[in-house]
């Protein structure tokens, strides 16, 4: 069994900086939005509000950085969140733009087309304000997504953020969710390169974990980011399930839930913060990897972004009732 390196939660809660969204989907399957076609939404969205909303539902401490407009789209996230045990007191309200929106349709071979307004949307017109600088003084754990790193503005928050947690004797996550419609420029990668060497847990899926590590293959990937100082790597692998490393070379497999999937957007966020808040909250590697495995299937088998997120309740009966993948 696998004690956790993360800070508990009774240190204070998870907090996650990033961009708020509401997402419109297309209901029919084809190549983007070239022609008029029907749409429903919206949707609370943004990967770091999904992440921090599961963590929410499961029962750990949860907070949220980002700004959203004075608008009913807006109201749609704020509402969710608070429903769902989240701490919105780091969330500006801007009255002068609109909050960010993601329009996504689903190709034939299951990829997505996304349609983002971030950049110059209030997701991205977020700063250090005494809000949020008494928010970060009273947390215990910040999750940083690599979205957030290419909105202007995010990395100084980002980074006070973590020197406040930090110095309680707080830990951080990173989950590197490259968005491949989102710029990274050799700022950007820096700081990319430098969270991954702060994180006391890494959250890749797929070929991020090489990228993150900066070395080909999975074994010499994982070597190398135990070398830069990374605490623990849990690798997402969709419908194979999820592994997690640690350093001493215990290895903690997990497989994957069987269902039909409906909408898989929000599948990895779900998993994160059903993973993190389970460790805080001192479950083992062997429990959370469950519980984070049944959070991403369940989320999928519902329209929306967040819309399948499960409470303990509800994650304790998807488990006893879905079938494992073999």
């Amino acid at each position: 069994m696998t004690r956790t390196i993360l800070a508990p939660d009774a240190l204070g809660p998870t907090v996650c900086v990033g961009e708020i969204l509401v997402e419109i989907v297309a209901t029919t399957i084809g190549e983007g939005f070239r022609e008029a076609q029907p749409l429903i939404g919206p949707f609370p969205s943004g990967a770091p509000a999904i992440f921090i909303d599961q963590c929410g539902r499961i029962g750990g401490g949860a907070a949220m950085i980002g700004a959203v407009g004075d608008d009913d789209f807006g109201r749609v996230n704020l509402d969710r969140l608070r429903r769902d045990g989240v701490d919105v007191s780091g969330v500006a309200v801007d009255p002068d733009f609109p909050t960010g929106s993601a329009f996504v349709r689903y190709r034939a071979d299951g990829s997505r087309d996304f349609v983002y307004n971030i950049a110059t949307s209030a997701a991205a017109r977020f700063g250090w304000t005494p809000a949020v600088e008494a928010l970060a003084g009273r947390a215990g754990h910040l999750h940083v997504m690599g979205s957030a790193l290419a909105m202007p503005g995010a990395w100084t928050v980002i980074e006070k953020t973590a020197d406040a947690i930090k110095a309680r004797g707080g830990t951080l996550s990173f989950d590197p969710n490259l968005r491949k419609e989102l710029r990274y420029d050799a700022e950007t990668e820096a700081r990319f390169a430098r969270l991954v060497t702060m994180s006391d847990l890494l959250l890749p899926s797929g070929a991020e974990l090489e990228r993150a590590a900066g070395v080909d293959g999975e074994a010499a990937a994982v070597a190398r980011l135990f070398e830069l100082g990374v605490g623990e790597i849990v690798l997402k692998r969709g419908g194979e399930g999820a592994t997690c490393f640690q350093p001493d070379g215990t290895r903690v497999d997990t497989a994957a839930f069987a269902v039909e999937e409906i909408d898989p957007t929000g599948a990895g966020d779900c998993f994160g913060g059903a993973y993190v808040a389970c460790r805080r909250l001192g479950e083992p590697a062997e429990t959370a990897l469950t519980y984070a495995c049944a959070a991403g299937a369940r989320n999928v088998t519902a329209r929306g972004p967040m819309e399948g997120a499960g409470t303990r309740a509800e994650l304790d009966d998807f488990i006893a009732n879905t079938r494992r993948m073999s």
